[in-house]
């Protein structure tokens, strides 16, 4: 059900300057070596554990047993940014060195770092989450000898990387820290071939996704909004005839409640075979995987209920990210739409069973990160006193970062009790053409700023649309948090088929918009990627705007007022490596354009029939994308909905 009204163009993510020397570029058949100091470094004792090491010119590692303690671990945590190394660097190896104080026998271990953490502040109490498997180790450090411990499963290129060093002796292993005076703190050394420019990678996105670990390093987050109404399945029966098919697509469904508008929905998740066992729980951890493949950081979860179907679909979606990758956050996010007859204890005691999960996401501090939607639908004192019961009631520190639906009305009010801001923000580009000034906004106070990033948005039981212009509302809301080097990006939405805001993967658009998106994010996080691979991506409506239904609809969309004006278009996005001619067929009749190398959109008129686009280059194709959707100018029932289809999927 709706349950609210939601009010790139080619950019570089700015990154933090390095402690590096970058040598020039040599030839193919040179190797390059690049050192990186470490940014921040310190380590963390189990038997001090609110005591700070930030200043210490030395890093401790050792086991539980340290110093005799039952409880003595101790770990260290090194942070290093890399920037310089080529797209299409060959032959990569990236060694850890780190120089010894002493001589032991010992051995350390190299994790990947899950969690957000700063030199500054890192306690014991307060240390981040760890990886579970070591990508490195190495036993036997001799006083004043470096050792190297080879990490280059765990780095994608530039980007930022945290690791850290455990050990399982009663020794302690002692390592020179960066502020030692000796300049024999932490290095990352990079050493590389580089490539001749023109090899290209297989597989479905136009670029090589950075990986997981180097994502989650960049410090910038990208949640998708989660909404718990419409989860993979609903019944768990064949897709040509489970709940969605039977229910939500046709407009008898449910009885007839849907049929003035044509039906609840336009589209849904791609459908699958019944499965055995805990159906729903399967299905979470599946879309837990997607949006981890798609670069995604985590979920803020729209909480509707703290009885119904839908709380349990987010305990489950908690115990799917547990089990999938407890680096995969959820952000708890109470809807006071839904929860407007719940009372401020009861939503405090629901939301402390959550936050006991690993993959409830708190900030390096400690504190819950909560981020109540349409926030304003309770007063800024309301949420204070609901903060301090959290915290009298259950030792939880809140960090709120309320989403409003009116920014500018009530971020004073919340200032004081507030971490950071967002919005929920347009859903066309006439809404998001100067979305800077909201980031700029939140900074003067003090604040985060949480930018909403969206495809499009029709809704067939509210009657009405925006115009997203293709593509161009989504690269526009990315623009937008790039530009206003936003500190979080929320998708607006994973899920949400009855505003037909989806992200996530869908019969109408299949991967499309998240290979597209993943593009965007990589940008947003460690900057542009090279285009290593020639994909086409097209999108279209599959009627005109002004088509009239041949189903009875009493009730049809209606275009937003001060939305961008309603359009009849197929869209090729290109992504090349070079330069390429590009031959567009739509309903029958073909045009030809060049398309620049790199990203680039160009427009057609939306005609009946079908629609198709193949880039070629010295004459060979290079790229074909074919649309399985066919236009018509007689729809059963209205559809609004942008389909789209990629040439690489």
């Amino acid at each position: 059900m709706a349950h609210r009204s939601r009010a790139l163009l080619t950019a570089l993510a700015t990154l933090a300057a390095v402690t590096a020397a970058v040598p020039a570029r040599a030839s193919a058949a040179t190797p390059v070596t690049v050192s990186f100091a470490a940014t921040e470094d310190v380590f963390v004792s189990q038997a001090e554990p609110a005591k700070s090491f930030a200043t210490a010119t030395w890093l401790s590692v050792c086991g539980s047993g340290c110093g005799g303690a039952s409880a003595g671990q101790r770990q260290a945590l090194v942070r290093f940014k890399v920037a310089g190394i080529p797209q299409d660097a060959q032959d990569v190896k990236v060694t850890l060195n780190v120089v010894s104080a002493r001589t032991t026998g010992t051995t350390v271990s190299v994790h990947p770092v899950t969690g957000s953490w700063t030199e500054a502040a890192t306690t014991w109490n307060t240390r981040p989450a760890v990886g579970a498997s070591a990508v490195a180790s190495h036993t036997g450090f001799t006083a004043g000898a470096t050792a190297k411990l080879d990490v280059s499963a765990a780095v994608e290129g530039d980007g930022t990387y945290a690791f850290a060093l455990t050990g399982a002796s009663d020794t302690t292993t002692v390592l020179m820290s960066s502020r030692e005076s000796g300049d024999r703190g932490p290095r990352l050394s990079v050493t590389y071939t580089a490539g001749s420019g023109g090899e290209q990678t297989g597989g479905p996105l136009p670029f090589a996704l950075p990986g997981t670990a180097a994502l989650r390093a960049s410090g910038r987050m990208v949640f998708a909004h989660y909404f718990t109404p419409y989860p993979v399945s609903l019944d768990n029966a064949a897709p040509e005839n489970d709940y969605y098919a039977r229910n939500y697509l046709k407009p008898d469904g449910e009885g007839g409640k849907h049929a003035a508008y044509g039906g609840l929905l336009r589209d849904r998740p791609p459908g699958r075979a019944p499965i055995t066992g805990d159906y729903a729980l399967a299905d979470l951890k599946t879309e837990v995987k997607q949006a981890i493949a798609a670069g995604v950081d985590g979920f803020t979860v729209d909480i509707l209920s703290v009885t119904s179907a839908h709380w349990t679909r987010v305990q489950n979606l908690i115990k799917a990210a547990e089990a999938v990758d407890p680096g995969f956050k959820i952000v708890l996010m109470p809807d006071t739409n839904g929860l407007a007859s719940v009372d401020s204890a009861t939503l405090a005691a629901s939301i402390a069973k959550l936050a006991a999960s690993k993959s409830a996401y708190r900030l390096a501090d400690g504190r819950l990160v909560v981020a109540p939607f349409k926030a304003e639908g309770r007063t800024a004192a309301w949420w204070g006193e609901w903060m301090r019961t959290m915290e009298t009631a259950y030792g939880i520190k809140v960090a709120l970062v309320p989403t409003f639906l009116d920014f500018a009305r009530n971020r004073d009010a919340f200032a004081p009790i507030s971490y950071g801001f967002s919005n929920w923000g347009g859903r066309n580009p006439a809404a998001n053409a100067n979305l800077t000034a909201n980031a700029t906004a939140a900074r003067a106070l003090g604040k985060i700023w949480m930018q909403p990033v969206s495809v499009q948005d029709e809704r067939p039981n509210q009657g009405i649309f925006d115009e997203a212009g293709n593509t161009e509302n989504l690269r526009a809301t990315w623009k937008g948090a790039i530009d206003g080097k936003a500190d979080w990006v929320q998708l607006a939405t994973w899920n949400d088929y009855s505003e037909n805001t989806q992200f996530a993967p869908s019969r109408n658009a299949g991967w499309a918009y998240l290979d597209i998106n993943a593009y965007y994010l990589t940008c947003y996080k460690l900057g542009c990627p090279k285009i290593t691979n020639d994909v086409a991506y097209l999108t279209h409506r599959v009627q005109p705007v002004a088509a009239a239904p041949s189903y009875a609809q009493t009730k049809l969309m209606k275009l937003r007022g001060g939305s961008t004006a309603a359009r009849d278009t197929v869209e090729v996005l290109s992504m090349l490596t070079a330069a390429g001619k590009v031959s567009v067929t739509i309903g029958g009749t073909t045009q030809t354009y060049d398309a620049p190398a790199g990203v680039s959109a160009r427009t057609f008129p939306l005609k009946p029939g079908t629609a198709s686009a193949t880039v070629t280059r010295s004459s060979a194709t290079v790229a074909k994308v074919v649309s399985p959707y066919t236009v018509t100018a007689t729809p059963y029932v209205q559809d609004l909905h942008y389909r789209a289809a990629s040439s690489d999927r």
